[in-house]
């Protein structure tokens, strides 16, 4: 059984698949609601407080992508997990996903056992941050700083605002500057085992913390992976 008080909204706009996560979710002890298009998600997503959500990409007037962007950019959605559930596995498809803030990204047809070891991943690695914090030091007013307890990071005083999956790999090249991390040692370490992810997953995340913190903190070792420099 899952543990008690975990809630998945489940969103997609055909019957069968929420009729099928259904169950199957509930059989687990989860709590679970639906909603079958992105508008109805939004709204229910602020009355319901899911700790996950599963967004259908192909949907008719709003698909996933927006509303996964639109879901970030509400204060009181932008921290919930969110796994795309779809039907497409194409790469441009795995990265739009990305890049508009989702988790992780599960294709369709899957089967059960996988579907749930899925999700369990998902919310164990989430769970690990919500200890209550300890007082927050005194932030430098240079340089990047990264508070683990609290999921907080700094860059020259300004606090800035990190989807998890980019919070981790930060945290991971910048627990050991100069440390050339190879491709597989990232891959193991932010998505482990249980989450199967694109060829090109790092590269985007990457992208994604240069824009935020600029191009002199993480360097591209070719062919082996990446490292952190201060």
């Amino acid at each position: 059984m899952s543990k008690p008080g975990y809630r998945i909204l489940i969103v997609d706009d055909e019957p069968d698949i929420i009729e099928f996560l259904s169950y199957n979710l509930t059989k687990e002890g989860y709590e679970v609601d639906t909603a079958t298009n992105g508008r109805r998600a939004i709204e229910k997503a602020t009355e319901f407080s899911p700790d996950l959500i599963l967004l259908d990409v192909m949907m008719p007037d709003m698909d996933g992508i927006e509303t996964c962007q639109e879901l970030r950019a509400n204060p009181l959605t932008k921290d919930c997990l969110i796994a795309f559930l779809t039907a497409r596995s194409e790469d441009y498809s795995q990265i739009a996903g990305f890049d508009a803030g989702g988790d992780d990204y599960i294709s369709k047809p899957i089967k059960p056992k996988v579907l749930i070891s899925r999700i369990k991943a998902l919310l164990k690695r989430s769970g690990s941050l919500e200890e209550a914090p300890e007082p927050t030091p005194e932030i430098p007013e240079e340089g990047i700083y990264i508070n683990r307890e609290r999921y907080l990071v700094y860059l020259d005083g300004r606090e800035l605002v990190l989807p998890k999956k980019e919070f981790e790999l930060l945290a991971l090249l910048q627990s050991k500057p100069q440390k050339v991390f190879t491709r597989d040692e990232i891959y193991q370490a932010i998505w482990g085992d249980d989450i199967v992810v694109g060829d090109r997953t790092i590269d985007v995340h990457i992208r994604k913390l240069r824009e935020k913190l600029g191009d002199q903190y993480i360097r591209t070792v070719k062919g082996v992976g990446y490292k952190f420099t201060v």
